[in-house]
């Protein structure tokens, strides 16, 4: 594996207020946000989720200091990253993060490109009869035709809202966790997620060994607040869109 940061992730699904009051969130500044995801609207009609089964999140968060739209390859292979895309950078108001993705149901290589605007600028494109594909600026664009170019992201449909809470770093035993609390068309989730990042001279070895100490710690900690850690096998984006889906077909 190589050496990019590991995003770590357990979640709840379980009472999810009894869960948040458990592990503390409650205790810390909150955010609480809005979230939207772009699919292709021929493929939505039809029941189907092309740009996810393709590997393409397009993601917009409304609410807060600031909203972003975020376009992601999860999951990915390092070979797709090609040209100004191999590696991380921010350049305002863009920022390229290629992170590995960890949790119950297995380990993936994802690279996001997320798009800072001004707080309410993004509230058109995901409005009834707005374009999602709009606020995609031509580094998105470039990214997503560069390195994901057999999924077509051309006619959009903005599915939403999903009501987001969140919780930054909340002490837990030794770590700093997030604790991201979603609601939508019955759905229910708390996400507890760490980030580790490599030190000076580690090798591979040696990062993934303390990673999973950490994965390891992070669900000890969230099981020794009597809290249950789901194993749905399924990850959290793919329910969430499979049910808004279905929500438009009714």
């Amino acid at each position: 594996m190589d050496l990019s940061p590991v995003e770590i992730k357990v979640n709840v699904e379980d009472d999810v207020p009894a869960a948040v009051s458990a592990l503390g969130g409650g205790n810390g500044p909150m955010t609480t946000r809005r979230i939207w995801f772009a699919e292709d609207r021929d493929g939505v009609s039809e029941g189907r989720l092309p740009l996810l089964t393709g590997g393409v999140i397009v993601r917009f968060r409304i609410g807060g200091k600031s909203d972003d739209l975020t376009v992601k390859l999860r999951p990915c292979e390092r070979e797709q990253l090609v040209g100004r895309f191999a590696a991380p950078f921010e350049v305002r108001p863009l920022t390229y993060k290629i992170e590995h993705d960890w949790s119950p149901a297995g380990r993936v290589l994802a690279a996001s490109l997320v798009r800072d605007h001004p707080p309410g600028a993004l509230s058109g494109a995901v409005a009834p009869g707005g374009d999602p594909a709009l606020p995609v600026d031509a580094v998105q664009d470039q990214f997503l035709h560069v390195c994901a170019p057999d999924v077509p992201v051309d006619t959009l449909v903005a599915l939403g809202p999903v009501l987001v809470t969140k919780f930054d770093d909340v002490p837990l035993d030794d770590l700093e966790v997030d604790l991201e609390a979603w609601s939508v068309a019955g759905l229910e989730f708390l996400e507890c997620s760490i980030r580790v990042k490599p030190k000076d001279g580690d090798d591979s070895e040696e990062f993934v060994a303390r990673a999973e100490r950490k994965q390891r710690r992070l669900s000890d900690a969230v099981r020794g607040r009597g809290v249950t850690v789901s194993e749905h096998a399924e990850n959290k984006t793919k329910r969430v869109l499979t049910a808004l889906a279905m929500a438009t077909q009714h």
